[in-house]
């Protein structure tokens, strides 16, 4: 509830899209706003009227285009109150053209609007229903509309020449840990098809759900479809289902459902790739048949995430090979795409170590450790795929123990994996958490709905670029494209997943269609405001994060003066901000520059259209202590990904909140803070503190002690005091802390902060063995 609540503030405090946008659409009106960006886009003098007279022409014999041409007038009739009729008379006057042109690529086309026609060529019905989106987006958003509007259908004259850069363009779904009904998957399938994208990745399986029916094994669904209710409790505070309780929360896809959608996919051109999990992420298929587990269970299917999950499927056990090809042989003939994704990540291999079924297995098959027998494992099940004529797609971690000989990889934790399989020869679809994760926040956390946590605003999304720079250009035609993910943990609506697609989905289309150098940013986000009044049309729930002001400190290293800049991702809005508390308004002051920090104090911001609030007011502290701007000398490198900010990153005068994403963390991967700050001149001090963070679920915990040494000469530290963390690493999963000593004054130059990572996440942990974060946020000295 405390989800879907948060959302609907949102929705009730942004005023209608329309209103905000009247001025700004007519200025649209002189360009073309098309999402994704075309190839070539040339706007000429004059418009097209769309009417209830408008005809399709087909020449003869070219029926590559009537689900085109039905799919056209499914959309338009809607607004419009008619549909186009096809005549086979080549009038040349009020009528759309289709022409088959055997010399485009295929998925590309032509577009061009005239007076009196409109003529689209492409070599392909893809191509095709390509241009047909572009069209759609030329026209008066309106047009987007489930009810009928009474107005002009015009469209500007253009001429347009486009093909994507990458022919994989996904999109993937989560309907495990939350279960969304059929007719939202169409309309997700939907939202893939506006923005030219024709991969849907359908997560069908993990520990929290079983989604699809398999007819060999009931139980599948009668089992492992259902969990115990817990969604009025915030996911990773989940109980586990008790003794007695009943399992009623969940669902899954009949057979029929999943042909029906399958359908419905391929009249829009998305190919749906379903993910079948293996070894682990099955808990909901232990639970209905236990017996292809190390341990026999008994199981049940979890409400939530609980580390470590070790109980996945017996890699020892000829039964278990047999019940995944049984499964698999169903699955392949309810999907007709060439890959079947297997998962194959996050395999805690702690029962395959005692296990007797798995330990003869790795002696009989002459294998050196659980981590060749994952490959195995997944080795084995390509080669069954292959001899379905299906290829086998996993995440990265089918890398680890030796890749299979033709399977793909999806790189998810990094590009890392994508660019050692491209190197390997094997190709590579790209979705690094860090552009492409849309389960995280795309705004500030206390104006967004509860998720699950990182950052990724729109722009970040829009500076995804598949294909590494470290690749040469034979390994880069390894890159297929790329997708972004979303994960439903907490994603309990279809108003939920709405709001966090839109509009990061136009961002990724754009990515992975448009050619490399036509991209940029500034001209993308006028282009995304147009898409807002689409969305308004469409009755479709999307974050208007992009308005949301951000605070930041510019430092001014020569005179030492710190700045603040109020920023919001797009150009539209005005700021205004207060600094005595009261809430921003027109009649506050107006941003125009960065505002000089003099002294500890509050700002407060909110952007403003037409003189209306288009968001909540945001809230910066700035502290002004001894340190601000004093540049700290560290032994141990942060990570590029998590730098606090820049080189001042611990000394710009501003704490972390409970977002480890939201730029204000410098973070350590499995080092120790060590951290050295010089004043310059000697300065009376009687109080240090530094700000630290844990998310146990991210892999960051506090420091296990922090340790505060002064210094007059840089060569001689006296230690001053000695902070022990209290709090267990098995506790809350995040903490926000500060490690303060207070002292009588001490006289000093230089004072030194350590502060002792754990090191490597504990036993018990998903990462156990691994490195631990360590993030700080601000070093005070008073």
């Amino acid at each position: 509830m405390r989800k879907i609540i948060s959302l609907l503030i949102i929705t009730i405090f942004i005023i209608p899209i329309q209103t905000l946008y009247s001025q700004k659409i007519n200025q649209e009106k002189k360009m073309i706003s098309i999402i994704p960006q075309p190839e070539k886009a040339v706007l000429i003098e004059g418009e097209f009227v769309l009417n209830s007279s408008t005809r399709f022409y087909v020449p003869s014999g070219q029926d590559i285009f009537n689900k085109t041409i039905k799919y056209f007038n499914d959309k338009v009739s809607p607004a419009t109150g008619f549909g186009l009729s096809t005549t086979g008379e080549n009038n040349q006057e009020n009528v759309i053209i289709l022409i088959e042109d055997k010399n485009l690529h295929f998925e590309s086309y032509s577009l061009e609007v005239f007076k009196d026609r409109i003529l689209i060529q492409s070599s392909s019905a893809e191509g095709a229903f390509y241009a047909i989106q572009s069209l759609l987006q030329l026209m008066p958003p309106q047009i987007f509309s489930n009810s009928q509007q009474d107005l002009l259908w015009q469209i500007p004259c253009v001429q347009i020449e486009d093909a994507p850069r990458y022919k994989w363009r996904g999109m993937h779904l989560d309907v495990s840990r939350h279960f969304f009904p059929k007719e939202f998957i169409k309309n997700y399938i939907d939202y893939l098809a506006m923005y030219k994208l024709n991969r849907f990745h359908w997560h069908l399986v993990d520990d929290q759900g079983w989604r699809i029916e398999i007819k060999r094994y009931p139980k599948l669904t009668e089992v492992g479809a259902w969990r115990v209710d817990r969604e009025n409790v915030t996911w990773r505070e989940r109980e586990r289902q008790k003794e007695g309780e009943e399992a009623t929360y969940g669902g899954f896809y009949t057979q029929e459902d999943v042909k029906e959608i399958v359908e419905y996919a391929d009249e829009r051109h998305i190919q749906v790739l379903p993910e079948i999990e293996m070894p682990a992420h099955v808990l909901s298929a232990l639970a209905a048949y236990p017996e292809v587990s190390c341990t026999g269970g008994p199981f049940t299917v979890p409400p939530g995430t609980y580390w470590p999950n070790v109980d996945i499927y017996c890699a020892g056990k000829e039964k278990t090979f047999e019940f995944l090809e049984n499964i698999l042989n169903e699955v392949i003939e309810l999907f007709p795409f060439e890959y079947i994704h297997i998962g194959g990540d996050e395999a805690d291999k702690t029962e395959w170590k005692k296990c007797n079924d798995c330990q003869r297995r790795i002696k009989e098959e002459g294998l050196k450790d659980e981590a060749e027998l994952q490959s195995y494992f997944i080795k084995r099940i390509e080669k069954f795929l292959v001899s379905k004529n299906k290829r086998l797609i996993g995440w990265d971690e089918i890398l680890e123990g030796g890749l299979a000989p033709e399977a793909t990889v999806m790189s998810w934790r990094g590009m890392e994996g994508g660019i050692e399989a491209a190197r390997q020869r094997h190709d590579v679809i790209m979705t690094p958490m860090s552009h492409c994760y849309f389960n995280f926040y795309q705004g500030k956390p206390e104006f967004e709905p509860e998720a699950f946590g990182g950052y990724l605003p729109l722009k970040t999304v829009y500076q995804f670029e598949p294909t590494p720079a470290e690749l040469t250009e034979e390994e880069s035609k390894f890159i297929l494209g790329g997708q972004a993910n979303l994960w439903a943990e907490f994603v309990p609506s279809n108003e939920n997943a709405e709001y966090m697609i839109f509009p990061r989905i136009a961002a990724l289309a754009e990515a992975v269609w448009t050619n490399k150098a036509l991209r940029d940013w500034n001209n993308f986000e006028n282009r995304i405001n147009r898409q807002f009044v689409i969305y308004d049309y469409m009755k479709i729930s999307c974050a208007k994060s992009i308005y949301t002001v951000y605070i930041t400190p510019q430092p001014d290293e020569g005179t030492s003066t710190l700045y603040a800049a109020l920023e919001t991702e797009s150009s539209l809005p005005e700021v205004y901000f207060s600094t005595d508390g009261s809430e921003p308004g027109t009649s506050s002051v107006k941003y125009l520059a960065p505002i000089k920090i003099e002294n500890s104090t509050t700002i407060k911001a909110s952007s403003f259209i037409d003189g209306m609030a288009v968001s909540k007011a945001t809230v910066q502290k700035f502290i002004k202590h001894l340190a601000l701007l004093k540049r700290p000398q560290l032994k141990y490198r942060n990570s590029n990904n998590y730098n606090g900010g820049g080189d001042y990153g611990l000394t710009n005068g501003i704490p972390g909140s409970e977002n480890f994403g939201d730029g204000s963390w410098t973070g350590f991967h499995g080092d120790d803070l060590d951290a050295i700050i010089d004043f310059g001149e000697i300065k009376n001090i009687n109080k240090i503190s530094a700000g630290f963070f844990q998310k146990i679920s991210s892999w960051i915990f506090l420091p296990s002690n922090v340790e505060y040494y002064v210094s007059t000469d840089g060569n001689n530290y006296e230690l001053v005091s000695t902070i022990s963390s209290d709090i267990s690493d098995d506790g809350k999963d995040t903490i926000r802390k500060d490690f303060v000593s207070d002292f009588a004054p001490i006289k000093t130059r230089y004072v030194k902060v350590i502060a002792k990572s754990i090191g490597t996440c504990p036993i018990g942990h998903p990462g156990a063995g691994k490195k631990a974060w360590l993030f700080v946020d601000e070093i005070i000295i008073e």
